[in-house]
């Protein structure tokens, strides 16, 4: 899980190179995702204007990996994802989203857990992919609610009720898919 201390900070220069300001060094897109990977979170400013651009980059990030063949996201998970841009789903795609990857970590995390309990599946790599996974997991969330899942901002119009009622039938239908896939 990211960490709750600061942000790791990223500047990127006029040539469009990014500097590490911890370690006084450059670093590329896979090192930031290193960065994300092992759990810190980071932020990316523009060194002249001083605009956020992490959004930018983290979608950057998952744009090269799903182009390298590395997928996790199916094709009509993407389709979603093009069309609540144009329609009035919009406000509610985040919020699902952070709710949907909110029930996949809690069940990957009672997964885990339970092989830890089980002392011939403790030493088992796949624990470690798990939590890697959930590190990119975070990442991903971020990027694709604009850092704002888990945020203690305000909190967002409630919904109409029928578009509540279809999302915690979808909710529901995802958390059942997931246990699933925990047996």
């Amino acid at each position: 899980m990211a960490t709750k201390e600061k942000p790791l900070l990223i500047k990127r220069y006029a040539s469009r190179r990014l500097y590490n300001t911890e370690t006084s060094d450059y670093v590329t897109l896979e090192d930031i995702a290193g960065f994300i990977r092992d759990g810190r979170d980071v932020q990316i400013v523009d060194l002249k204007s001083g605009d956020d651009l992490t959004r930018q980059y983290l979608l950057q990030i998952v744009a090269e990996h799903e182009s390298k063949g590395e997928s996790v996201l199916p094709i009509n998970v993407l389709t979603d994802l093009v069309r609540s841009y144009t329609t009035t789903a919009t406000s509610a795609v985040p919020q699902f989203l952070a709710a949907s990857f909110d029930m996949f970590r809690e069940s990957q995390s009672k997964w885990v857990e339970n092989m830890g309990q089980n002392p011939m599946l403790a030493n088992n790599p796949m624990a470690k992919g798990f939590e890697a996974m959930q590190a990119q997991q975070e990442a991903f969330l971020k990027a694709m609610t604009g850092g704002t899942a888990g945020s203690t901002g305000p909190a967002p119009e409630p919904e109409p009720a029928e578009d509540l009622d279809a999302i915690k039938k979808q909710l529901a239908a995802l958390q059942q898919q997931l246990s699933k896939m925990g047996k």
